[in-house]
């Protein structure tokens, strides 16, 4: 049996799944379909969100948080160590705009306009965890922030990081540097710099996670010794919750940016795709 629009709504609720001919629903071609299922999940997800949050207050100090002055103080290191002097303003004008804090002012609308319905799902689990409010499915991720090309979704929880190396804000914005081409924002593109930065692919988590732990070590250590110190105490502590970053390989970055001059260049050299041999001359006769 073919499910109805009603089934088709609860095993989006409770999954983030859908069919996406959109069968559920009626209408006189696929389009026509794809419109009135599509409202009509996100009207759900939207409406269940809601039920959710009724009674739910959220944090007064995040709610008036100028956010784009806030995101150019946390990623601005980060960004005057990663690219030359001439990039900077249109890099940090992109990351300014590319954080959106999940808040009762802002949920709905993000719900409704993210391009795809399963990103919209997410984003409601993400905005639910940051209240502490039940998920929408007992084994949604609880996340804390999610990135997706060149934005960055932050929940009131990622302002509560329980980790002194923890920074949320940083680590998505880490991502948008492989997501977003240069191009995009008028900066001069190569056949090898397509991309803001070129990182490989195998080490995207790898280099964000690094970012996030140094931009935490750089701002609490005052000079090289206090910040060897440092990560000798994040050595003791917890490592990446993510089985694509090997541990050993994160503290050995770590421990060379620490030592560097400038380590979020250390950083991105480890992170960066390996360079294809040269093929060797014609040998002379």
């Amino acid at each position: 049996m073919p499910e109805t629009p009603e089934q088709a709504t609860e095993r989006y609720l409770r999954s983030g799944e859908h069919d996406a001919h959109f069968r559920a629903w009626p209408g006189n071609d696929f389009l026509a379909r794809v419109h009135c299922g599509e409202a009509a999940l996100r009207a759900a997800l939207i409406a269940a969100v809601h039920s959710r949050t009724l009674h739910l207050a959220f944090p007064e100090a995040v709610t008036n948080l100028d956010i784009v002055a806030f995101t150019r103080e946390k990623v601005a290191p980060m960004v005057r160590g990663l690219f030359p002097a001439c990039e900077q303003a249109s890099v940090l004008d992109l990351l300014e705009r590319s954080v959106i804090l999940l808040t009762p002012a802002t949920i709905d609308a993000q719900l409704q306009s993210t391009p795809w319905l399963a990103t919209a799902w997410d984003l409601a689990n993400l905005y639910l965890a940051g209240l502490g409010a039940d998920l929408l499915a007992e084994d949604a991720p609880g996340l804390l922030g999610l990135s997706e090309e060149t934005t960055c979704y932050l929940s009131a929880a990622s302002f509560d990081a329980p980790g002194r190396f923890e920074d949320f804000l940083v680590h998505e914005a880490a991502h948008i540097f492989h997501n977003c081409k240069r191009e995009t924002i008028g900066l001069r593109a190569t056949r090898t710099r397509e991309w803001l930065l070129e990182i490989d692919f195998g080490k995207r988590e790898t280099f964000a996670y690094a970012c996030e732990a140094y931009s935490r070590l750089h701002a609490l250590g005052d000079g090289p010794r206090e910040r060897q110190r440092l990560l000798a105490e994040h050595e003791q502590g917890s490592m990446p919750p993510d089985e694509r970053v090997d541990a050993v390989e994160y503290l050995d970055i770590l421990r060379e940016a620490v030592a560097a001059r400038n380590g979020w260049k250390r950083i991105l050299q480890r992170c960066s795709p390996p360079r294809a041999a040269r093929r060797p001359g014609p040998r002379a006769v």
